[in-house]
């Protein structure tokens, strides 16, 4: 019976590239996950305080800058420890650095495209009173220049601060469909609202 050597060095195991990409995806979401939690409980002081952070137009961009250098960083401490921080060490090991990059742009894909617009329209369920209501609404869209759907749920929440709108549904890439009461409402005070100041807004007819 062949038995393994005690002399025989031991492998270290590799970490995960899915892993450690999935790490880095969400590490720099941190305060956009704790933003989420903080809407879905109605923690105003909270999200107020978050909302400094997201009138800074390309604060997401950062954020995913940010997991490509940490994503950078690590995989360059792992060629590193293998001996490996060459080009040619690289090709050897572009299967895990494929892995590792390609799964910090998924989850960074899945919070602006799937996440952050379930976020936006958590609340925009219609009940059957406001599906009532909405009869006797109008509805406009309104295009707002924000850089991704990260700040959708702050103009949202803006929107609905107003008397007389109902009703805020976000929709890919930046459209925002208002469902309000002209009586009430007029089309040149919301496009008027301060936060428009930052992201511009205009009218869709």
């Amino acid at each position: 019976m062949n038995e393994n050597s005690c002399c025989q060095p031991i492998k270290s195991k590799k970490p995960s590239g899915f892993l450690l990409g999935l790490l880095y995806g969400l590490l720099p979401h941190t305060f956009c996950i704790a933003f989420i939690v903080f809407s879905v409980l109605g923690a105003t002081v909270a999200t107020l305080i978050f909302r400094k952070l997201l009138l800074v137009p390309y604060f997401f961009h950062l954020l995913v800058l940010l997991s490509f250098i940490f994503a950078t960083i690590s995989a360059a401490i792992y060629l590193k420890r293998n001996n490996n921080l060459t080009w040619e060490g690289v090709k050897t090991n572009r299967t895990y650095l494929t892995i590792l990059y390609g799964t910090t742009i998924d989850v960074n894909l899945l919070f602006f495209l799937v996440i952050f617009p379930l976020v936006t329209n958590f609340n925009s369920k219609t009940s059957q009173s406001t599906a009532m209501a909405l009869q006797n609404y109008s509805t406009l869209t309104l295009k707002v220049a924000i850089p991704c759907s990260g700040h959708a749920p702050l103009i949202t929440d803006e929107l609905k601060k107003v008397p007389g709108v109902l009703e805020v549904k976000f929709g890919l890439p930046n459209y925002f469909t208002v469902n309000y009461n002209a009586n009430q409402v007029k089309i040149e005070n919301l496009l008027g609202l301060e936060i428009f100041k930052t992201y511009k807004a205009e009218f869709q007819p």
